[in-house]
């Protein structure tokens, strides 16, 4: 049952809210919420990284004016809805894009302009480093990118004196604290799942690495502080108080919770904290994140590994291609209607196209496709090109045409998926789905749980974002019983009663998606061949 409206006034002006903000690739978004967890006020500010000098970059000015007019919208919303002005809050948690490159000197300035997850110049240190650590190191993580400067002879390397994300920056200016949590720091250096810091042998291994650089660092000492979920990050200083709102009604003295990355954000928001459990957002691009019971038996390049925020083990599949070529399609489709003076609903033609695919033959009918619009490193593409392809002896009909494009969104992570699943035997209860692939009910869920063989849940609630999700683990921090897991605290407190609706893989669904990928991983020849000579 939500709170009254006087139940939240009262809520407010005691100081019991939690307030969450996490800066995404296109908005900083600010989420408090009440004592039932639920959002109560909101505000946003949109932005765009910039292309500066071959680095794709956010800057200082940009990331404070963000957060506090993100800030600043939320408490105009509160002022507005509940005539209280916001000077107490019980916590509050910062988040961000994860990974990338903050590296500051002795007198904290920022030595280079913040390298964001977006810059893909480190492969040369992510191959070296890999092979040092036998662990793979994606290019966007924080320690491939200052290797890589390492490697480029970068000046600014001798005068680090400490280095971040862009998560962690926040958090330190407004708290005075250099820590992470956990999840955000599995991308900046590989975690030790049993200590739940930073691995000291490839610690080890990096300073002999560079060794004969002579740097006045050790590299231990100029990473941020690790600690997990639960666990107390420091409090707002006046200083910070100040920066995070500009009308000084805000008081200092505010506890903050461990500063995380947007996958961890991500997993708490869907509740897939649990070992067995997962999550996969499917939009213009798509991830899986599912949760280890134990470590892989070896490092694979298609599998990125991080953490949840209490330090479990994730395998992270990443794709880059999911719907933007069957958008494409169903804008012609809308092309197609218009033509003949039809007026589209674009939700209703969404949901008639999509529900037309399960009326399709389980295989797709012998229809192929792929939705390169850019590369995909799972299948080993540099460039994609958006490709439909049959046989004269294809059933060739608008549901199997359908049903292949919902397929092939999946088709690369099903790739990466059969790696965790097929070779080692990773087991998977559950997947909560996120996205504008499940927007249509059930058909985006169907379809997933084909391509997994594992029931898929869709939450209302999944569409509150990572802003909710930083908030819920500062509520967990301050509201927790004693030796409650993460994993309780969301399902007994957060998550209760709505678990939403769930669809069990078809066998027949599941056997039909088999045949198309076997047909999709042979078929690769011909987008490769379309990359070599489309030009």
């Amino acid at each position: 049952m939500s709170l009254t409206v006087n139940q939240v006034k009262e809520t407010i002006g005691n100081g019991r809210t939690v307030l969450g903000i996490e800066f995404g690739s296109t908005r900083i978004k600010a989420v408090l919420i009440g004592e039932d967890n639920t959002p109560i006020a909101s505000g946003s500010y949109d932005w765009e990284n910039k292309y500066v000098d071959n680095i794709w970059t956010y800057g200082l000015d940009d990331i404070w004016k963000g957060l506090q007019d993100s800030y600043q919208n939320m408490a105009g919303e509160v002022k507005q809805k509940y005539g209280v002005t916001l000077e107490k809050i019980g916590a509050i948690g910062f988040s961000g894009m994860m990974h990338g490159y903050m590296a500051f000197n002795k007198e904290d300035e920022l030595l280079v302009p913040f390298r964001t997850w977006r810059n893909t110049f480190t492969e040369e240190a992510c191959e070296v480093l890999s092979k040092l650590f036998n662990y793979h190191i994606p290019q966007r993580w924080s320690i491939a990118h200052l290797y890589q400067a390492i490697l480029n002879q970068e000046e600014h390397v001798s005068e680090v004196s400490y280095f971040t994300t862009l998560a962690g920056y926040i958090h330190w200016k407004l708290t005075g604290e250099k820590v992470l949590g956990v999840g955000e720091a599995s991308g900046v250096f590989p975690i030790d799942i049993a200590t739940k810091g930073f691995h000291k042998r490839m610690i080890r291994q990096f300073d002999e690495l560079v060794a004969s650089k002579n740097f006045s660092w050790k590299l231990e000492e100029i990473m941020p502080k690790v600690l997990v979920a639960g666990e107390n990050a420091g409090v707002l200083t006046e200083e910070g108080a100040k920066l995070l709102d500009v009308t000084g009604q805000l008081k200092p003295g505010i506890p903050l919770c461990p500063p995380e990355g947007d996958a961890g954000t991500g997993m708490a928001a869907t509740n897939s904290v649990a070992e067995r459990t997962g999550n996969v957002s499917a939009g213009t691009s798509v991830f899986a994140m599912i949760v280890l019971e134990k470590e892989l038996s070896k490092a694979y390049e298609e599998i990125d590994l991080v953490t949840t925020p209490s330090g479990s083990l994730v395998a992270m599949v990443h794709c880059n291609n999911c719907t933007s070529d069957l958008n494409a399609w169903v804008g012609l489709f809308k092309e197609f209607a218009e033509a003949f003076g039809v007026e589209v609903d674009m939700n209703k033609l969404f949901g008639t196209l999509y529900n037309k695919a399960l009326e399709g033959d389980a295989d797709c009918g012998g229809l192929l496709a792929y939705n390169y619009f850019s590369g995909e490193h799972i299948t080993g593409f540099e460039e994609g090109r958006p490709l439909f392809v049959r046989t004269p002896e294809s059933k060739f009909n608008l549901a199997n045409f359908m049903r292949v494009h919902l397929f092939t969104s999946l088709g690369a992570l099903k790739t990466g998926m059969d790696i965790l699943i097929k070779q080692e035997d990773v087991r998977v209860d559950k997947i909560l789905g996120h996205g504008g692939l499940f927007k249509t009910p059930l058909v985006g869920q169907k379809i997933m749980a084909a391509a997994m063989n594992v029931p898929v849940s869709v939450m209302e609630t999944a569409g509150e974002g990572g802003a909710w999700g930083i908030a819920l683990l500062a509520s967990y921090m301050i509201n927790k019983a004693e030796s409650e897991t993460l994993e309780d605290f969301l399902n007994r407190k957060v998550f209760a009663g709505k678990m939403g609706s769930e669809i069990a893989p078809d066998v027949k669904d599941v056997e039909g998606f088999e045949q198309f990928i076997e047909r999709y991983t042979k078929g690769l020849a011909i987008e490769r061949a379309a990359v070599d000579f489309l030009k």
